[in-house]
């Protein structure tokens, strides 16, 4: 990337978003919140998700499309994280991308772990 590409990019309002605010969905089958920081702004693939996660029910994804990759980096507690055939644990400070075109999941081993997630798509 040429260093006048940086500077070119039309400049983004500065955002805050303080813990326990924005919106949030909660999936069906687990326990697990997920809360939508950024989405993809016009030209931009990536979106930026805060996760609250529980131990109980596996967060079972399925596969996104080709070429879409997942960025995590976990900030409190532990949990397996990765593809579904081979989860890595991970624990506080930890970091794991994948490639999310297959079965993928989120495990929390313990109370109110949490993460950041940033999903790339093709």
């Amino acid at each position: 990337m040429q260093v006048t590409r940086f500077f070119e990019q039309p400049q983004q309002p500065l955002r805050v978003i303080r813990a326990n605010e924005g919106m949030t969905t909660y999936a069906e089958t687990a326990n697990y919140a997920a809360t939508l920081l950024a989405d993809c702004p016009a030209g931009v693939q990536r979106d930026i998700y805060r996760l609250k996660v529980q131990p109980g029910e596996v967060r079972l994804s399925q596969p996104h499309p080709p070429g879409t990759v997942e960025h995590v980096v976990l900030c409190s507690g532990s949990a397996h994280i990765g593809p579904a055939s081979g989860p890595v644990l991970l624990n506080a400070g930890d970091y794991i991308s994948y490639l999310a075109n297959v079965p993928h999941v989120f495990e929390a081993l313990e109370a109110d772990t949490t993460a950041v997630m940033v999903i790339e798509h093709p």
